[in-house]
């Protein structure tokens, strides 16, 4: 490949790069607004039965995780597109004390 077709293929992956990355902003801002509601539809659950629930729990799990696979694609330290362009993560990880 010559200096200029390398230079042409760099800047289209950068551009792409900037779009998807532009994509991701957008859904990670909905995701955080979520994550919000989560958090006060949880602090209530346990405010009023004592205990969390469950389902928000593993909800709240595989959204924190997507916004950490967002903010690693955003600060170039990932190539892997998160959702929507990849699969939403399972959020099956170990919770402490368990």
């Amino acid at each position: 490949m010559t200096n200029e077709t390398s230079n042409t293929v760099n800047e289209r992956t950068i551009w792409n790069r900037a779009f998807y990355m532009l994509v991701f902003v957008l859904c990670l801002g909905v995701a955080k607004f979520v994550a919000f509601v989560v958090i006060v539809f949880q602090f209530f659950f346990v405010l009023f039965n004592g205990s969390p629930n469950p389902k928000l729990l593993a909800f709240g799990l595989s959204l924190s995780t997507y916004i950490y696979q967002g903010m690693l694609f955003l600060t170039f330290n990932s190539e892997t597109h998160p959702y929507p362009m990849g699969d939403w993560p399972e959020g099956k990880a170990e919770i402490e004390g368990e």
